[in-house]
């Protein structure tokens, strides 16, 4: 399973960024899918995640501005990140769980600096 991210970037305070990620090669459901985040000098964190049943959770931090979907016909997830603050500046990172393994995509700067 090979899993690829886009979509980050630099944006102002307040802006909005859409994240997508995209498991490729032999996926077979049921699985989950995440989005994590590293900020220089921290800890890595959960942001959002995404069950095969839709279900979803997300850390406090972000509650009311990120949403996280999926197409699953296109074995793909988004985060759509809204009203983004400076301290959301991190590398951001899919997984990708199921019982074939675990997967990680190689991650995506997002900057939020005016």
């Amino acid at each position: 399973v090979q899993v690829v991210e886009s979509g980050g970037g630099l944006v102002q305070p307040g802006g909005s960024l859409t994240l997508s990620c995209t498991a490729s090669g032999s996926v077979f459901s049921p699985y989950t899918m995440g989005w994590y985040r590293q900020a220089p000098g921290k800890q890595r964190e959960l942001v959002a995640g995404i069950s095969s049943g839709d279900n979803t959770n997300y850390v406090d931090s972000v509650k009311g501005r990120f949403t996280i979907s999926r197409d699953s016909a296109k074995n793909t997830v988004y985060l759509q990140m809204n009203r983004l603050k400076p301290e959301d500046t991190a590398v951001y990172s899919c997984r990708f769980t199921s019982l074939q393994g675990d997967f990680w995509g190689q991650g995506t700067q997002v900057t939020v600096s005016s």
